[in-house]
C-alpha cells in the first residue's frame, strides 16, 4: 500500500548556507536537539515504507526562508513536493508566492500557534492577506494552518471567505478529546465539516489526545469519517518534531485507525494527500 507523509520537516547542518531565522524570535527545541537532514529523512521513509512526502518548512527554525526545502525537493523531485511560509500580510506576499512555487514547492503554510508561539496570533483574517489567499486558490495551493482551537472562527471565515482554496488544519487545530463520546469538547472542530475544501491533518499529537481520558481510538475516528469523510483524512508524522523514529510514528497511526475499514485507510495514508498535492500522484 504507498504510503504518504504529508508533515515532516527537515533541517540543514550547514547554518551558513542555510541561517536560522525563526518565527517567535527564537529557535524550536526540536530543531536544535534532534535535527534530520533531507538525507536522514530519506533513510528514515525507506525504513519506514514510506514512499512520497510533502515536507513542511520548519517555521521555527528558517521563518520565511524556504531555500532548504526547496533544494530537498530539487534534488528528490520525484519523492517530494514542499509546503513553504511566506509573510502573507506583507505587500510582497504574492510575488513571494509565485517564486516559491517556481522552485518546485506546492503548499502553503501559515504559523499563527505553535512551540514557539504561545499565544494564538490574531491575524489569521486580516484583509491584508487576502490577496495571499486569492493567489492560492489561483495558483491551486494547499493553504495548511498551523493554529490553535480558539482560531476555528477565523479558520471558518477564510473558508467562506476563499470557498476554492483547500485547507488543512495541522494537528486537526488541536481538539480536546478527553471527555469521549459525543466529544462534545471537539464541536467547533466538526462544526467545519460543513465545509468542503476543509481537511484534517492526523499527526501524533491527535493520536495521543485520542487516548486521553474517556476517548478512544475507535470512537474517534469513526466520529471523524462519519463528519469529513475518509478523504479529507490525511496523515503527518510531524517528525522529527514529535519523539520518536518514523516507523514507530507510522506503526501508531496505522493502529490508531485500524477500526476503520481499509479503503477509509487508503485515503488517510495516501489518495488524501494526492488531492491536496497532485505532484505527490503516482
Amino acid at each position: 500500500m504507498t504510503t504518504i507523509d504529508i508533515h515532516p520537516h527537515i533541517i540543514a547542518s550547514d547554518t551558513a548556507r542555510y541561517p536560522l531565522a525563526p518565527l517567535g524570535g527564537h529557535q524550536s527545541d526540536w530543531s536544535r536537539t534532534r535535527p534530520v537532514s533531507i538525507e536522514q529523512l530519506v533513510a528514515a521513509m525507506d525504513e519506514a515504507g514510506v514512499q512520497k512526502a510533502a515536507i513542511v518548512q520548519a517555521s521555527t527554525c528558517y521563518g520565511h526562508d524556504n531555500s532548504y526545502v526547496a533544494d530537498a525537493v530539487a534534488a528528490y523531485p520525484k519523492r517530494f513536493t514542499g509546503v513553504f511560509s511566506v509573510d502573507v500580510l506583507a505587500p510582497d506576499a504574492v510575488e513571494r508566492m509565485r517564486h516559491w512555487l517556481g522552485k518546485g514547492l506546492t503548499g502553503l503554510r501559515l504559523f499563527t500557534f505553535g512551540s514557539t508561539m504561545s499565544e494564538q496570533a490574531n491575524w489569521l483574517d486580516d484583509p491584508k492577506s487576502y490577496p495571499a489567499w486569492a493567489c492560492a486558490g489561483e495558483l491551486g495551493l494547499s493553504i495548511c494552518l498551523q493554529m490553535s482551537a480558539q482560531a476555528i472562527p477565523q479558520a471558518a471565515s477564510m473558508a467562506v471567505r476563499f470557498p476554492n482554496v483547500r485547507i488543512i488544519l495541522d494537528h486537526g487545530a488541536r481538539p480536546v478529546l478527553e471527555d469521549g463520546p459525543p466529544y462534545n469538547a471537539a464541536a467547533s472542530l466538526f462544526a467545519l465539516s460543513r465545509h468542503p475544501k476543509i481537511y484534517i491533518k492526523l499527526t501524533p499529537r491527535i493520536f495521543a489526545e485520542c487516548r486521553r481520558g474517556k476517548a478512544t481510538p475507535d470512537t474517534f475516528f469513526p466520529r471523524m469519517v462519519a463528519e469529513f469523510g475518509a478523504s479529507r483524512l490525511a496523515w503527518g508524522s510531524n517528525y522529527p518534531s514529535s519523539e520518536g523514529k518514523l516507523p514507530a510514528l507510522l506503526k501508531v497511526a496505522r493502529e490508531s485507525v485500524a477500526c476503520l475499514p481499509q479503503t477509509d485507510r487508503d485515503w488517510i495514508f495516501a489518495k488524501t494527500a494526492q488531492s491536496l498535492y497532485p505532484a505527490l500522484a503516482d
